[in-house]
């Protein structure tokens, strides 16, 4: 590596607890997010709206996060990124707060679109900030802690959102995560020091990297497929579940619980697989997706299959998304935040066009279906997987396992 990282750290005990301060973000991010997906029934409800239509909360993020990230980050590429993540939490707490006091529909998407460009820019560059803070041999590791924030926020704060929806409504929960929101921007502005921008490229350069760089750009393919069909199933989870499984929503609430758990299990287990094999792991990973909505279909009318469903979804998510984002990494260390700014794009637009998507099928064919377009897009990106490795072999590439992640370079 030809620059420290570490340089804007005055100590690895600051570094740390920045790294703290960016997972802290993540969760809020992510939770903000996702958090229609465990309270669609009572959003429909009380803005008297379809349920497909409540789940455009989620759309109106992702297109914004999506679309807006490589135009934002490298607009902004020559910004300290401390203060740059500062203002992203200040327009998130901002949106929600807006979202809980919203008196419409059509004003809670328009605050969900801002908040989504808030969103896409910080999944950019939260990962490879916190590479940065500490010392160089740990980057790697922050990488993994800060990725623990996505296990966060599925066992803990999307079922928290339920919970305290239950007890008291949807506007309250928003509320909280507004205020949660306004601590984590004080955590980061005190405990993350300057982190100088580094690692990024002119917009022109940004979408030129999937054109020039085949291994990237095979990467957001796969990655497109895997969250079209994830999203597309997951954002309506809740509402299969009580039409299915005549779930109350202390039950949606706990399978909501275990299938962050097994995300957190997941992730933790491909920590210590995706140095020894990328594409065994996400390959491994995939196929426990299509078996776990498969299961969830033909044995999900009851509790006991509907658990055994969520908890292999839940590892085999957790896998899959560690795995995507070590092989981006893999397939561009020398632009890795542009190359994140890419994934950023495809991961958060296919997050909106499977809610959309997903919110077509339910409306028009029944909530089961969106069981079938998950399995379909989710083996599209498996057999993807598979044929590029197939051709690799055929042309002796060297293969994608011997790309170990590394932290990114300063250019």
């Amino acid at each position: 590596m030809s620059a420290r990282l570490q340089e804007s750290s005055p100590s690895s005990r600051r570094g740390w607890l920045g790294v703290a301060a960016i997972t802290a973000s993540l969760f809020v991010f992510l939770t903000t997010e996702l958090m229609p997906v465990g309270l669609l029934t009572p959003l429909s409800e009380d803005l008297d709206i379809s349920v497909g239509a409540a789940g455009l909360m989620v759309t109106a993020q992702g297109v914004a996060a999506g679309l807006g990230v490589p135009f934002i980050v490298a607009w902004t590429r020559r910004v300290d990124r401390r203060p740059l993540l500062t203002a992203l939490l200040a327009v998130l707490a901002l949106g929600n707060l807006v979202t809980a006091v919203s008196p419409n529909y059509p004003l809670i998407l328009g605050t969900r679109l801002c908040m989504g460009f808030a969103s896409g820019v910080f999944w950019a560059i939260g990962v490879s900030m916190a590479m940065r803070i500490v010392p160089e041999r740990h980057a790697n590791r922050a990488a993994a802690v800060v990725m623990s924030g996505i296990s966060m926020a599925t066992v803990v704060g999307i079922p928290l959102g339920t919970v305290i929806e239950a007890r008291t409504d949807w506007r309250t929960t928003f509320g909280i995560w507004a205020g949660l929101s306004v601590l984590v921007l004080a955590a980061v502005a005190a405990l993350i020091p300057s982190v100088p921008s580094r690692n990024a490229v002119s917009v022109r350069e940004v979408f030129r990297l999937p054109v020039e760089n085949g291994q990237l750009r095979t990467v957001l393919f796969m990655v497109v497929f895997f969250v079209l069909g994830h999203f597309g199933a997951y954002t309506f989870v809740r509402p299969y579940l009580e039409d299915t499984a005549d779930a109350s929503s202390g039950f949606v609430t706990t399978v909501l619980i275990i299938f962050g758990a097994g995300g957190a299990a997941g992730n933790f287990i491909a920590g210590h697989t995706v140095n020894k094999s990328l594409r065994g792991t996400f390959v491994v990973g995939l196929a426990g997706l299509l078996v776990a909505l498969s299961l969830l279909r033909f044995a999900g009318n009851g509790e006991l299959g509907a658990v055994v469903a969520l908890v292999l979804w839940g590892l085999s998510f957790g896998a899959v998304q560690l795995a995507q984002i070590n092989m981006t990494l893999a397939s561009a260390p020398q632009t890795f935040e542009a190359a994140m700014s890419l994934n950023t794009m495809a991961y958060n637009t296919c997050i909106a066009l499977g809610a959309l998507f997903g919110g077509l099928f339910v409306d028009h064919a029944g909530v089961t279906s969106v069981l079938w377009f998950g399995v379909t897009l989710a083996a599209a990106s498996l057999l993807l997987r598979l044929g590029t490795g197939r051709e690799a072999k055929r042309r002796t590439d060297p293969p994608e396992d011997d790309l170990a992640p590394t932290a990114p370079t300063a250019r």
